[in-house]
């Protein structure tokens, strides 16, 4: 028989039991929510880190977007002046010497550029030059196209500044059997005509052959391209001023005419033809 002593001993012992049970559940569910509160906080610490990366990272993207779309004009501010516009009926006289040496002078706004005029091989074209330059017509004319894929070519003489200005008249194709055409590549530094030839017109519709006017291109790098457009002239000086109009790079093709323009500011300030 359990005597009353034991029996208040018993009571006491299972009155700790519950309490330290209590007490050890109390403990644990503190425990769990610390480490949920914890766990919560390293989440969001981890998420926040994540965010701020991806920030940094979509900063980074289009700082570098921007910095592409913004690329800095290498080049000065044109002359105070605007293209004459003019025309003429006719091709003008022939009146250049063609066993004389002429050069070609083109004031840009990004630095000079000196070229050789091949008088002998295509004078009616040079003669043209001479003229059209002696008229100032090439004064104050932008080059609007910049070619850097497929062919690399630098296109100016236009005074409309858009592909369609011509001096009224055309002048005859010339020296497309230059020798140093080989396999159909104008070779880097050479000076050609533009013209609106097409070997495969429309029936009934001409090959528009000898229709070149007063737009010329500047090749800057090697350009496979047939032998239709006229050779003229080669690069003598302004290599680095071509370096730093091709290094600016071209703009996105326009939705018309699908042609790029330098992003570079390149106008002809004043164009001087003279015999050496």
């Amino acid at each position: 028989m359990v005597s009353q002593e034991q029996r208040r001993r018993q009571l006491a012992r299972e009155k700790l039991e519950r309490q330290q049970q209590r007490r050890a559940a109390a403990r644990s569910k503190t425990q769990k929510r610390n480490a949920a509160i914890a766990g919560g906080i390293v989440l969001a610490l981890v998420a926040g880190l994540v965010v701020a990366a991806v920030g940094l990272f979509d900063s980074d993207d289009k700082d570098k977007k921007e910095k592409k779309d913004t690329v800095a004009d290498p080049c000065a501010r044109p002359a105070p002046g605007t293209p004459s516009g003019q025309t003429w009926k006719k091709e003008p006289k022939l009146t250049i010497d063609k066993s004389a040496d002429y050069t070609m002078e083109l004031a840009t706004t990004c630095g000079d550029i000196t070229i050789g005029l091949d008088a002998k091989n295509a004078p009616h074209t040079v003669n043209s030059f001479n003229f059209l330059a002696g008229k100032g017509y090439f004064d104050h004319t932008r080059c609007h196209r910049l070619t850097d894929q497929g062919i690399y070519v630098l296109q100016c003489g236009d005074p409309k500044g858009d592909g369609t200005g011509t001096p009224g008249y055309t002048i005859p194709d010339e020296n497309l059997k230059d020798p140093k055409l080989k396999g159909n590549v104008y070779p880097a530094g050479t000076i050609a005509m533009a013209n609106r030839y097409n070997p495969q017109p429309p029936k009934g519709e001409s090959k528009n052959e000898d229709s070149g006017g007063s737009q010329f291109f500047i090749v800057y790098q090697d350009s496979e391209l047939p032998p239709y457009y006229t050779p003229f002239g080669t690069l003598k000086g302004g290599e680095d001023v071509l370096k730093k109009i091709t290094k600016a790079g071209a703009t996105a093709p326009d939705p018309q005419t699908r042609n790029t323009a330098p992003i570079a500011t390149v106008v002809i300030n004043k164009a001087t033809v003279k015999r050496s």
